[in-house]
Formats: structure tokens, sequence, C-alpha cells
């Protein structure tokens, strides 16, 4: 939070740059300690409610169709038939419930570490929360990390790590034995998918993040890029890992992707998204 108190900032010194918004009449609506993080909730001029953990924007109500469509439909349409998919962190429920938009999917399980992230969402953002009674949807909240060192081989189609920055509670979500886990529990044609940060600022964390993966013995991985404003940059990523080679073209019709009644996510976009800047395939090979 800068100085002056009508507007939330937050700089990141590593990178040497910040995000700020003007605050509404609101300005702070809730703020707490949890075991695991402080949690603070917003009022903003123009991106509605936000809310921010240890002093990092995590979602606004105003964009973040961006971040939830794009880390749920493609990978969702490049998978043959997604029935069992695993949301791990997410506590937002967004994410949790583009996936669930998919009828196909039989069985949706989010685990949260921080209970508070999703109760505190209910409250602030309840049109995230909307598929949370969904009979498909299991709210499961622990240790992602041992949830997938227990969960059972084979036995999941899509993982998507829809964690924090790599540090605190989220920071083995991005190593070596998270991913043999996490290859282990997927089934044959099983995709993880993973939020990877900006790749324009961390474009390192990426090239380390697809090594690991592949040292895992994930068979291809590939990045996706989309705008996401309250985030660095203002430009982020999301990480695929296959464990079969493959294309990871749309698997649905045009017609049937307007059913998902998306915002930012379609045939057009999702071609885009896999296009790889020239810098990115560089820091890849």
């Amino acid at each position: 939070m800068s100085l002056d108190s009508t507007w939330f900032t937050e700089p990141v010194d590593k990178t040497g740059t910040a995000f700020s918004l003007k605050l509404g009449p609101g300005r702070k609506l809730h703020e707490e300690q949890t075991p695991y993080q402080k949690i603070e909730i917003w009022d903003t001029a123009t991106f509605g409610k936000l809310m921010t953990i240890d002093g990092c924007t995590m979602v606004s109500t105003f964009d973040n169709f961006l971040y939830h469509e794009m880390m749920s439909h493609p990978a969702l349409n490049s998978h043959r038939d997604p029935k069992n998919v695993v949301v791990v962190g997410g506590g937002d429920c967004g994410t949790l419930r583009e996936v669930l938009k998919h009828k196909g999917v039989k069985r949706a399980t989010q685990v949260e570490i921080d209970e508070r992230v999703t109760r505190l969402s209910e409250k602030y953002f309840p049109e995230l929360c909307t598929a949370n009674k969904d009979p498909r949807a299991t709210l499961f909240f622990g240790d992602g990390i041992q949830w997938m060192k227990d969960a059972k081989p084979e036995s999941i189609d899509v993982i998507i790590i829809d964690s924090t920055d790599p540090v605190g509670p989220a920071e083995g979500l991005f190593g070596l034995k998270f991913y043999r886990d996490c290859i282990k529990a997927l089934r044959k044609d099983g995709l993880l998918v993973q939020q990877s940060e900006s790749p324009l600022l961390h474009t390192e964390l990426i090239r380390e993040m697809h090594a690991a993966m592949r040292t895992a013995g994930f068979a291809q991985t590939h990045l996706v890029t989309f705008p996401q404003p309250v985030y660095p940059s203002g430009w982020w990523s999301a990480s695929y890992a296959r464990k079969t080679r493959g294309k990871l073209a749309a698997r649905l019709a045009p017609a049937a992707l307007k059913k998902l009644k998306t915002r930012y996510y379609n045939a057009e976009t999702h071609r885009a998204a896999f296009a790889v800047p020239e810098f990115i395939k560089d820091a890849l090979k």
C-alpha cells in the first residue's frame, strides 16, 4: 500500500515495477491474518473488489475472467476427454467454476490450503463461487503437495495448479518432486497446467519450470500467454506439461465453445494463446 491512502499500490522491488488502483469509497473492506498469509479485500474505483494476499494482487471483480478462463478452457479443450479434474490452489473458486462449465467433467476437486480464501471469496466474490455446490465439485482444504503425493496413480485427466507466486505456501508447487507426483497421478494422456508468472519479467522461472517438468518425465511442455492487468507487467502465462506428445489443438467446435458463455476465451484466442514469442522459444530450447 502506498503512502497515498486513496490508492492501492503493489510495488515489486525485484522487477522495479508497481501496479496501482484508485480506491473507492469503501477503501479496505476486510483484513485478516490466517495461519498461512495476510488477506485483504479492497474496494476500488474501477476494478470493483480486489483481493490481495501478503500485499500482492490476487483477483479483482473487473478482470478475473481473463485468468480463470485461460487457466481452464485451453487445457480442457486440448484434452480428448477430461472427466476428472483437480485444481490445486484456486481458493477464489473462479477456475473451478470455469472447469464445471464443461458438461463432460464428472468430478472436479479443488485442493486449497487456506480455507479462508474460499470463505472470503464466497462473501466478496460470490459470482466466482456459483459452482461450489455443484454435485460434481469437491472442496478439500489442506496441503496440495501432500494431496498429490497421496493421489491414486493414473486417476486424473487434468491438473490445474492455480497457485500464488512461488514463495511461502506455494513454493513447493514449483519443484521437481511435485511434478513427479503429478505425472504419477495423471492418466496416460494426462495434462498439467500451471500458472507461470509474467513471460516478460519471469522468463528464467519459466525456463526452470519447463526443465523440471521434462526432467520429471513429461513428454512435452508448452507456454500459453494471455493479458492480466492486475499482475506484474499485465501479461501472464500458463505452462503446460503433457505425458504423451501431441498437438494441443482445440477439440470443441466453435459452436460448442459458445455454450461455455465465456468473455475472453474462444476458438481464435485458443490458437493465439499457443503462439510463442521468439525470445520464449530461445529461453525454452
